[in-house]
């Protein structure tokens, strides 16, 4: 049996996706020579500093805890530039731009606050945002990255670019949404503790035989990804190297799931991924 020989009952019950109307690339909103898209609010497009100024400006680090979904930032973005207006975003933006994230943690959370919203918007009549923690390594796992031979953690952080590139192949091995499934079952058996949305009384696994996927809900995932050690391997690398890029999950407007493209790093250097999905 080949190593996606598990995933044959799946490819037979899945329908192949629908091909956007307009193809993904075309829709991208980043113009040339830009690191990131603008970010449009209230008919204004601002760039990810003058979105960073703005919610710094009326107090949007606040929001730092709980981690607030992008919709609540927006809502702080939209709120903030009705504050401001497009004068009282010119007239803080130059001071702002002077800040050290290192030096005023505050400035650091709104600059990456516009970097999430950045990526939000990276597409027309669409909505992105990064791979989860277990999404990457759902992806990893499939890949056919070192499935053949041993290899220890260090020795795949000296190569970022192939293994961003192994994210991008094990991810286009399975639907989206078929992906997003399995990535939820590795948060169920991994990162329960971290999450809310687990079930109560559910803790995370340390051990094969100690685990929070649940086996009804969860064949699939076992059936997919069968090696623990594999799982856990791929699981830990991406929760703890957030210097290995990694695409954009993309929903479109009309319906349906797609691979985006691979962002520039954040203001911190790294590629923020999240053990919950932060639409």
């Amino acid at each position: 049996m080949t190593a996606l020989g598990p995933l044959n009952a799946l490819y037979a019950r899945v329908a192949a996706p629908a091909a956007p109307a307009v193809p993904l690339a075309r829709r991208e909103r980043r113009r040339a020579a830009e690191a990131f898209p603008t970010v449009p609010v209230r008919g204004l497009e601002l760039t990810t500093e003058e979105t960073a100024a703005a919610l710094f400006e009326t107090g949007a680090d606040e929001l730092t805890l709980p981690v607030p979904d992008t919709d609540t930032l927006y809502d702080a973005l939209n709120g903030a530039v009705r504050v401001l207006g497009p004068a009282g975003i010119a007239e803080v933006i130059d001071h702002f731009a002077a800040l050290d994230n290192a030096e005023f943690p505050e400035v650091g959370a709104c600059r990456q606050f516009a970097y999430r919203l950045a990526l939000s918007f990276w597409y027309a009549e669409a909505r992105s945002r990064p791979m989860t923690v277990c999404e990457a390594a759902v992806a990893l796992y499939l890949s056919p990255a070192y499935r053949h031979h041993q290899v220890d953690a260090v020795t795949m952080r000296r190569a970022p670019l192939l293994v961003s590139r192994a994210i991008r192949q094990g991810a286009a091995l399975v639907p989206v949404e078929t992906l997003m499934r399995l990535g939820e079952a590795m948060g169920r058996e991994f990162a329960a503790p971290a999450l809310t949305c687990v079930t109560p009384g559910v803790t995370g696994a340390s051990h094969p035989d100690v685990t929070a996927a649940t086996p009804g809900r969860d064949w699939l995932y076992r059936q997919a990804l069968p090696d623990w050690h594999r799982r856990r391997f791929c699981f830990d690398l991406m929760r703890a190297d957030t210097r290995q890029p990694s695409p954009l999950i993309v929903r479109l407007d009309g319906g349906g799931y797609t691979v985006g493209a691979t962002p520039p790093a954040g203001p911190d250097g790294t590629w923020r991924r999240a053990l919950r999905a932060e639409w």
